[in-house]
């Protein structure tokens, strides 16, 4: 018999966690989340959002065994920058049956309702600054680093449900040896010229993370500030963030654009981390799963351009292009075989035109889903 539960409990939270691994065993795909990063994400007590917002895990049972789960989530950030009164559903996990994806959507909902939310909104896990989106096609490759994966069923589930396509999320497949030539040979005049301005690229200083960070933080709050689903990061949360960026990332796969000491715009990009972590067992590093992370992370040979921002004033001087010379030539050095640029809004048009221009392929689209309470 169906049933469904608030997670309350450290062996219901454990529960939460775990589902996925059962679901996709079988599953060639499937790219487990490491254990201790998800339990600090969801725990109250150790992750920043929760300081500010509210999340109620929920887990659907069949004569009590895990089938599902869910997790409601009111982002006050979100709805106060946006001046709206949304909900938000992430982490959804189901077996195939619609049956039991229904009783968590009603949860969900039920809950948004008391909360005197008016928009469900989803998935986002918990927000546009961590994974959200659904993969509605391309369900043969493994996700790349921080982007989802989930079974096709999903979006019909989604949609016999109620809910509306928001919008589209892009991801690109990058061949380093593949594209255009065009901006590496003027990567060295772009650069020169720009110094005209007075504007520098260069790496980020590793002995000034921090105060740099800061700087970084502020470029993304402004330059994000009108895109789809944003909200702005607070300082803890982008210190947290930071912290577990500074584990995997590669300083020299991370550029700012300076003028006069300010930095006005940023690339970051990031190995490919689940190369290594879909050979982990469940998510847990101990006893074994740290050597086999530490073995495969030597062998990566995919990365991911998580972000690229310039600030408004300064955009289309060639900012932009410099970043990505300066990354497929660092890929090329490490031998690199694919990178994704991910994600980017179907409306974006300058940066998916700017992707098609150096010969990348839209080849992942992910979708967010709405719907009236």
């Amino acid at each position: 018999m169906l049933r469904i539960t608030k997670v309350e409990s450290k062996k219901s939270l454990k529960a939460f966690i775990d589902l996925p691994h059962t679901l996709y065993k079988n599953d060639p795909n499937y790219v487990p989340e490491l254990y201790v990063s998800q339990e600090e994400l969801l725990n109250p007590k150790k992750h920043p959002f929760h300081k500010h917002s509210k999340v109620q895990l929920f887990l659907a049972y069949d004569d009590g065994k895990p089938v599902g789960r869910i997790a409601a989530i009111r982002n006050n950030n979100h709805n106060k920058f946006n001046n709206t009164t949304d909900a938000f559903f992430g982490f959804f996990e189901t077996i195939e049956d619609y049956d039991v994806a229904k009783l968590l959507f009603d949860a969900v909902r039920e809950w948004a309702k008391a909360e005197g939310l008016n928009k469900l909104i989803g998935p986002a896990n918990f927000s546009t600054n961590e994974t959200c989106g659904m993969l509605i096609n391309a369900f043969d490759s493994p996700p790349i680093v921080m982007m989802t994966y989930n079974k096709p069923f999903y979006n019909d589930f989604v949609t016999k449900y109620g809910f509306i396509k928001q919008t589209d999320l892009y991801a690109y497949s990058v061949d380093p040896w593949q594209l255009s030539e065009k901006s590496i040979k003027l990567l060295e005049a772009m650069e020169a010229r720009l110094k005209t301005k007075g504007i520098i690229v260069r790496e980020i200083n590793k002995s000034k993370f921090k105060q740099e960070a800061k700087q970084i933080k502020e470029v993304y709050n402004a330059s994000w500030s009108h895109n789809f689903g944003f909200v702005p990061m607070t300082d803890d949360e982008f210190e947290h963030m930071t912290k577990e960026m500074k584990m995997i990332y590669d300083p020299k796969f991370c550029y700012v654009a300076e003028k006069e000491g300010k930095i006005i715009g940023f690339s970051l990009s990031i190995p490919d981390i689940n190369q290594a972590t879909i050979r982990i067992k469940r998510g847990r590093l101990l006893p074994f799963g740290i050597i086999k992370l530490l073995y495969y992370k030597s062998k990566i040979n995919h990365a991911r351009v998580i972000t690229l921002g310039v600030i408004e004033e300064y955009r289309k001087l060639g900012i932009e292009s410099c970043f990505y010379a300066r990354n497929i030539l660092y890929a090329r050095k490490k031998k690199y075989t694919m990178a994704e640029a991910s994600w980017i809004l179907e409306g974006n048009t300058m940066m998916n035109q700017g992707l098609l221009n150096i010969q990348a392929v839209p080849y992942k689209t992910y979708r967010i889903y709405e719907m009236p309470i």
